[in-house]
């Protein structure tokens, strides 16, 4: 892609990159791209876009059964806890929802040119959610989501898309101290996650930076839950991703999701004694198992 980019450029009167960059305002560059689009739009033909529905990996529809991802649906909302609130997200986020909190290359989103992007990740849009709810004054935040995807990054194998559904929740809270609150974080999660699950479920932490979470872990968490909370001590996915703890998600050794602490409520409010747990599965993947 950088060859492509570099080459574009190369092809511009000196100084385009800057004045498209810097030199118009957000408003002026949306008007420039929105008009580009209309009349590179106004060319497509039905023969083309015919083509473009059966190669596109972006808009071919899922192979999933939606009556059975409906029932999944039904069951993981039916299962949530009341203290979690549900959200229903739009299926565009302001753009750098991605890369400004959670340190994701932007070319893994799917920009748009209205200064959006296509949603790549619930977690990301319900942490913001969250740091707005507890900027208004609520002690602890618990929120839910179910959304449609779309991911940017080339996937490889047989039936493998761009979009798929993510069942998704975000706590946050101020810190306690001694990692109590990331303990009470953990056990809600976990929790209902078992809940779901039955006694299928496999949830693993792996432990990425020394913290008394370890500590809360043995003496709160795994006392708290129905189910055994392995640590998986090889673990190296997501290192950079999450903050200090991740947590695995898995059923009958299929992997259905993951999650752990971020800083992103910290770092939207500025504020370094927050403390987030996302965690989030797969709804295709659950309903491909049985589960």
């Amino acid at each position: 892609m950088s060859d492509v980019i570099e080459r574009f450029w190369a092809k511009l009167p000196a100084g385009s990159r800057d004045a498209l960059v810097n030199g118009l305002s957000a408003s002026e560059l949306q008007s420039v791209l929105l008009d580009v689009s209309r009349e590179r739009a106004a060319k497509v033909t039905p023969a083309r876009l015919l083509q473009r529905w059966q190669q596109d990996r972006f808009v071919r529809p899922s192979p999933a059964d939606p009556r059975q991802l409906a029932k999944t649906r039904q069951r993981l909302w039916e299962a949530l806890p009341p203290k979690f609130a549900g959200v229903e997200l739009s299926p565009v986020t302001p753009l750098g929802t991605c890369s400004a909190v959670a340190t994701i290359n932007q070319h893994q989103v799917v920009s748009t040119i209205r200064g959006t992007e296509v949603a790549s990740d619930p977690t990301n849009e319900l942490a913001i959610e969250a740091a707005v709810r507890r900027r208004a004054g609520l002690d602890r935040v618990d929120l839910a989501a179910c959304q449609r995807v779309v991911r940017a990054q080339a996937v490889e194998g047989p039936g493998m898309f761009a979009h798929f559904e993510l069942f998704a929740l975000v706590s946050s809270a101020r810190d306690t101290g001694s990692g109590r609150t990331e303990a009470e974080l953990l056990i809600d999660h976990l929790n209902f996650w078992h809940d779901v699950l039955g006694d299928s479920a496999e949830l693993a932490f792996t432990i990425f930076t020394p913290s008394a979470v370890r500590e809360r872990i043995e003496d709160t968490v795994r006392p708290a839950l129905k189910v055994d909370f392995t640590e998986d001590t090889g673990r190296t996915k997501s290192e950079n991703y999450y903050s200090g703890t991740a947590i695995r998600i898995a059923a009958d050794g299929a992997d259905l999701g993951d999650g752990g602490f971020t800083r992103w409520t910290a770092d939207l409010l500025g504020d370094q004694k927050e403390r987030c747990l996302t965690s989030c599965v797969s709804t295709e993947r659950l309903t491909a198992i049985g589960v």
